[in-house]
């Protein structure tokens, strides 16, 4: 049975006004509009800024990225957790609602609108102290990230004006993994910091780290910040390198500088939740990394890995932890099978696990809300 004349236009007038709704709520941005994704962090974060300075920090170079297609700057052999959690779930296939990758703030092509998606400040060796890192000279500490978001909010800005930047800011999400450097290149470096451990005890240095971690994300939250999803230390006396270079702990994860983190996190704990009830409108959660990472590594085989202690890339060491991952290295043919891929980081496969913890975990993985609920808050 076929339409009339009246009946034809009346379906013509509806469709003509439906595709005029969606294209002015598409124009007021708040029809497929994602939030922007802001990361802070250290080399567990950083997608290539590290490129554009001169440091001693670097994954710009093979077998880096092998599984990328090839070396950007990551430390690993695929994607990060952020890569994972700003682009989309692949391991189970569902859309987060954020777009892409967030490229790196050094890089000379994030200009003009791309920025609007959200920027990576993430920097290998960074830390909370300023003076963390000093081994590698170059690297963006968390004060230096925060300087060049302010410049970034300021370009954002002067391209959509101030109420349209304080909506974009207030619906995107921010993430900030820092804290390991500050112990694996602070306060336990070998050698170099056995005099430092003498005069400041651990809890002083866990104190000092605390107080001016406070002051760093009060400063996000006061330049528009509102959803803050903070990751804890994981169990660094596990990586490879602390293995290595702590040949008596034999088999087991190095005990000092697990305890260490794990004082860290319980006070980091406090802090957070301290400050989701003190600043107005604002949404912390404290992501339990070192809580997911021990799960994995205790686990390992009921994830489908197949060695949980040492590096795929390797080159010295009883557990590949001696020497970073570069061109003279030799690595894994599975990378699939491994938890870390170098001395220090987590394999893509690795990351994966981690990040749909993050998205989808319950209260003991991520409180008091997942990524995904803070998102959707």
């Amino acid at each position: 049975m076929g339409f009339s004349p009246n009946n034809q236009r009346t379906l013509i007038l509806v469709i003509i006004c439906l595709c005029k709704a969606i294209s002015n709520s598409r124009s007021n941005g708040e029809l497929e509009e994602a939030p922007a994704n802001f990361v802070f962090g250290d080399s567990l974060v950083d997608v290539g800024n590290n490129n554009f300075i001169v440091s001693l920090s670097k994954a710009n170079y093979v077998p880096n990225g092998i599984d990328f297609g090839r070396p950007t700057g990551r430390y690993t052999n695929g994607r990060t957790i952020v890569d994972i959690i700003g682009n989309y779930a692949l391991a189970w296939g569902e859309r987060l609602g954020l777009v892409g990758y967030s490229p790196p703030y050094l890089a000379p092509s994030t200009r003009g609108s791309v920025i609007l998606k959200g920027v990576n400040y993430g920097s290998g060796g960074g830390g909370i102290l300023n003076e963390t890192g000093t081994i590698f000279v170059g690297r963006l500490n968390m004060d230096a990230q925060l300087d060049n978001f302010a410049n970034t909010k300021q370009d954002i800005i002067n391209l959509i004006g101030d109420v349209a930047t304080q909506k974009l800011l207030s619906r995107a999400l921010f993430s900030v993994t820092m804290g390991s450097n500050d112990f694996i290149n602070n306060y336990l470096t070998p050698i170099v910091s056995k005099f430092e451990q003498h005069l400041v005890t651990p809890q002083a240095f866990i104190s000092t780290l605390l107080s001016r971690y406070k002051l760093q994300l009060t400063r996000l939250y006061d330049m528009g910040a509102r959803k803050i999803a903070v990751v804890n230390v994981g169990p660094i006396g596990c990586i490879p390198y602390q293995r290595d270079v702590n040949p008596l702990a034999g088999d087991d994860c190095v005990a000092f500088p697990n305890q260490l983190a794990q004082s860290f996190n319980l006070q980091l704990k406090s802090l957070i939740t301290e400050l989701g009830s003190s600043l107005e409108g604002s949404k912390f959660i404290y992501a339990d990394a070192y809580r997911i990472v021990s799960d994995v590594l205790v686990n390992y085989q009921s994830y489908g890995f197949e060695n949980a202690n040492s590096a795929c890339c390797y080159e010295s060491g009883r557990f590949g932890g001696l020497i970073p991952c570069g061109p003279t290295s030799k690595f894994c043919s599975d990378r699939s099978k491994y938890v870390f891929w170098d001395p220090y980081h987590p394999t893509d496969a690795a990351n994966l696990v981690i990040a749909k913890r993050l998205i989808d975990g319950d209260i003991n993985d991520v409180s008091p809300i997942n990524f995904r609920q803070l998102l959707n808050s």
